[in-house]
C-alpha cells in the first residue's frame, strides 16, 4: 500500500483564508473557488450548519453560498445532487498526477486529504475566527483507491463504466479538462479500515489530535510525525529528500513540509508501520 498526504481545499493562493473548525468540533473543509465549475459553496453538505452564513462572516462577504467551487475531493455530495450508484472520487492532471503515475498510485493505495483550519466562534450573531486560535493543517477525510479511470484518453470507456462520474467536476467540463494526465481516482465501494462507513471514502467527523499534523505552538507546516517517518536510508515522503527538513528527537518527529506541492508519497513496502497508522487514523477519525 502506498499512502498520499493530498493537500486540498482552500489555502493561501485559491481562497485566501483557512477552512473553519466549528466550537464543536467539525471540520468545514472548504473546496477552492472556481469559475468553470458548476457546484457551489452550498453543495458542500453540513445539512446542519448554516454554511451561508459562515463562510460570509469569516470571507468578510468575498464568498457566499453562491461562490462557484471545485468540489473535489467529492467525498459527501447531498444525495439529492447524486446520480445512481455514486461513490466518492478523487481528480487529478497536470504535474500532480504525472507525480502520482509516477509514484504508481493506484488500486489498493490510499488518499488523507489534509488542508488549513482555524477554530471559529460565534459572537453578537457573527461568525469570526477565534482570536489566537493558531492555523493547523489537518486530516480531514480520506479515500481508498478502487478504481484509476484515465478521463481524455478513454474518456467513452471511462463513462460506460461508471455513468455516474458524468457530473464529477473532472469529467463535467471536457473542454477545460483537456490535459490528457487528466485522471480519476474512484473509492472502493466499502471501506477496509472503517465498517462504519457506507464507502471506502468519507469525512473525519471532527477534530482530533490524531488528525493533527501541524506541532503544537509551530507555524502549521510544521508537522509532527510518528518516528517512524524518518527516512534515513530509505526513501523520504516525496518532495521531502532534504533531510535537513527532518528532526529525530528522543520521543517525537519534526518535519518542516514544503509550501508547495499537493501530493506527497510514502510506500508501505519500506515503511511496514504505514498501514497499522492509516488503519488507526481512519478509524479515530470516522468515530
Amino acid at each position: 500500500m502506498k499512502l498520499v498526504l493530498s493537500r486540498k481545499g482552500f489555502d493561501s493562493s485559491y481562497g485566501g483564508i483557512p477552512s473553519p473548525i466549528l466550537p464543536d468540533g467539525r471540520l468545514i473543509s472548504l473546496p477552492i473557488p472556481s469559475r468553470v465549475d458548476t457546484f457551489t459553496l452550498a453543495n458542500i453538505n453540513y445539512p446542519d450548519v448554516e454554511t451561508g452564513r459562515l463562510i460570509s462572516d469569516i470571507s468578510k462577504g468575498r464568498f457566499s453560498n453562491t461562490t462557484r467551487v471545485h468540489l473535489d475531493p467529492d467525498l459527501a455530495r447531498p444525495a439529492g445532487k447524486r446520480m445512481p450508484q455514486w461513490r466518492p472520487a478523487l481528480g487529478q492532471t497536470g504535474s500532480a498526477q504525472s507525480h502520482l503515475a509516477n509514484n504508481g498510485i493506484g488500486i489498493g493505495d490510499v488518499f488523507l486529504f489534509f488542508g488549513w483550519f482555524r477554530e471559529v466562534e460565534h459572537q453578537n450573531g457573527r461568525w469570526n475566527y477565534r482570536k489566537g486560535a493558531p492555523d493547523l493543517h489537518i486530516l480531514f477525510g480520506w479515500l481508498e483507491v478502487a478504481d484509476v479511470l484515465p478521463i481524455v484518453t478513454d474518456r467513452e470507456a471511462a463513462i460506460q463504466k461508471f455513468p455516474w462520474i458524468a457530473d464529477h467536476p473532472h469529467v463535467a467540463s471536457p473542454d477545460w479538462y483537456e490535459d490528457k494526465l487528466n485522471t480519476l481516482y474512484v473509492a472502493s465501494e466499502k471501506s477496509r479500515f472503517c465498517a462504519d462507513s457506507t464507502f471506502g471514502a468519507g469525512r473525519f467527523k471532527s477534530n482530533k489530535a490524531v488528525l493533527q499534523l501541524t506541532k503544537p505552538g509551530c507555524s502549521r507546516s510544521i508537522w509532527s510525525l510518528p518516528k517512524w517517518f524518518f527516512p534515513g536510508e530509505r526513501s523520504p515522503l516525496s518532495y521531502h529528500q532534504n533531510l535537513l527538513r527532518w528532526s529525530l528527537e528522543e520521543n517525537s518527529l519534526t518535519l518542516k513540509s514544503v509550501a508547495k506541492g499537493q501530493e506527497f508519497v510514502l510506500d508501505s513496502v519500506e515503511y511496514p508501520e504505514l498501514e497499522s497508522w492509516v488503519s488507526s487514523v481512519i478509524q479515530e477519525g470516522c468515530r
